[in-house]
């Protein structure tokens, strides 16, 4: 089987020569199925593989108004569902009610991150002037898909099967009116979701838990000294980790309604525990070096100290919002390609320990290798693990060109690039049915193949990653480049029904 569902037209001009909208960063307007009855494999699909990789796209269907930037674009979800060495591929639009308020009018009608300023409508996100796009995380919780928008979004549900949008959570959306921000985390024990957002007004965040069952049942205001732009939130088996980072709006401007991020470097880093279903008053606040973060691997407790695991950006800089095209279209774009490229804004593998005794913190950095996009398994988050699984970046480009998995505990690594003109996904890592060991499994992505024109699923022994692909499975059409992703265990797909015996100790 295979077959186009449905083909949206695009109205982005014929001569726009922004480099997020060609090469690797091509929008595509078919939405898919296919299966491995008509999809070419090379290799061989494990038969214990059982569950969905699922990867958000931004993929941009109008013309943008103002500067367009890369996470400005409709969100697009694709799929791969694995089950007795079998696999089917989907992609669905989030039908948001910006994309489709679009759809109908035939144009943008909201503008993008740059161009706040260019609002003529109410929108969503942090700035309160974005479309609500979903196209910056995903995962599952309850049964069904969560996409979000990384400023905060609804929070868009989905069939994990169809991928069908169903809408904002019907159980609870009405309650969280500055919605969810990207990287919220479900722990895999007790079925629950952690989640916050950053409006641009007192407390300046919100925390809050939904159950197992999809209800909502803690939502509290996390005091904040101004307005910030945390990007990731922490959890370990009983505490949770929210960010003051010194990297945000400049106040006095924002006031005025303008905003210009600014690195405060003689400001600490802030970091605050607090009990899972604390509030702003049980905060405990420790101080670091002074950084951004934008991803976590993992945290949890070991003794005395809460360990927290993830790539610090020691000298974050970024593109002005607000901006102009006064300095002509390649001025603009050569900002946001600099800002991307993480070798000219890098960031590293990196450990921080908050010891819950002293109020001291203590700081290594683990690797000097530029670095990004952490995953671990889902059955370890919150809890003590080994194996974090990375991204490499292409030098220049907002590209991953290859996968770094981390030892933890021996801080032994392995490497796999690749090859040339091939660029990856966020990995996740997919345990076998019946897994014993924490890497007793597989990495997948998605990978975009330049030098072929064409776009695979990889499936790679996590075990030892330098073995490169054990399948290649060949997909209908050539997608476009994204980045946060899933993994959805089988017994997950329906609701929070983890086997425990999969679970560590």
């Amino acid at each position: 089987m295979q077959k186009i569902l449905h083909t949206y037209t695009s109205t982005i001009r014929a001569d726009n020569d922004h480099p997020f909208l060609h090469g690797p960063f091509t929008p595509t307007m078919e939405e898919w199925v296919a299966d491995t009855d008509s999809m070419e494999v090379i290799g061989e699909i494990p038969r214990d593989l059982h569950g969905m990789y699922i990867r958000n796209t931004h993929n941009q269907v109008h013309e943008s108004l103002g500067i367009y930037h890369p996470f400005d674009g409709d969100g697009m979800l694709h799929s791969m569902h694995f089950e007795d060495g079998r696999a089917t591929y989907r992609n669905r639009f989030v039908q948001t009610t910006g994309f489709l308020a679009e759809q109908a009018a035939g144009r943008s009608l909201w503008p993008g991150i740059l161009a706040p300023q260019m609002r003529a409508r109410r929108g969503w996100g942090a700035i309160g002037a974005m479309k609500d796009n979903a196209g910056t995380d995903v995962k599952i919780h309850a049964g069904r898909l969560l996409a979000s928008m990384s400023q905060g979004s609804e929070p868009w549900r989905l069939d994990p099967l169809t991928l069908e949008t169903l809408g904002p959570d019907a159980d609870w959306a009405r309650l969280v009116p500055d919605g969810v921000s990207s990287h919220y985390k479900v722990d895999p024990a007790t079925g629950e979701m952690m989640f916050f957002n950053y409006p641009e007004k007192p407390p300046y965040m919100n925390y809050g838990i939904v159950d197992k069952h999809n209800k909502l049942v803690h939502y509290v205001p996390i005091e904040l000294p101004g307005a910030r732009w945390p990007h990731d939130l922490g959890i370990t088996k009983n505490y949770t980790i929210v960010h003051d980072l010194p990297f945000h709006f400049d106040n006095e401007l924002l006031a005025k309604g303008e905003r210009k991020m600014m690195f405060y470097r003689d400001r600490p880093a802030r970091f605050g525990i607090l009990p899972r279903h604390g509030d702003s008053a049980s905060v405990r606040w420790f101080e670091g070096t002074p950084c951004h973060i934008l991803h976590l691997a993992n945290c949890y407790e070991d003794s005395d100290e809460i360990v927290m695991d993830g790539c610090i950006m020691p000298d974050p800089h970024k593109p002005n919002v607000g901006q102009s095209l006064s300095d002509g279209h390649q001025a603009a774009y050569d900002k946001i390609r600099a800002h991307l490229d993480k070798h000219n804004n890098p960031t590293l593998m990196y450990r921080w320990r908050f010891n819950l005794k002293t109020g001291a913190t203590r700081e290594e950095q683990i690797d000097d290798e530029i670095t990004e996009f952490p995953m671990v398994s889902n059955d370890y988050v919150g809890l003590p693990y080994r194996y974090s699984f990375n991204v490499l970046y292409q030098k220049g480009e907002w590209l991953f060109r290859g996968l770094k998995r981390y030892d933890m505990q021996t801080r032994q690594t392995q490497s796999l690039e690749y090859g040339k003109g091939c660029f990856g996904s966020e990995p996740q890592m997919a345990r076998r049915v019946g897994a014993k060991g924490e890497d007793d499994g597989y990495v997948t992505t998605f990978v975009n193949n330049m030098t072929d024109g064409r776009s695979e699923c990889w499936i790679i022994p996590a075990e030892d990653i330098t073995r490169g692909p054990i399948a290649r499975i060949i997909l209908p059409h050539r997608i476009s480049a994204g980045t946060h992703s899933a993994w959805v265990e089988g017994d997950r797909i329906h609701g929070e029904n983890r086997d425990p015996r999969c679970l560590p100790a």
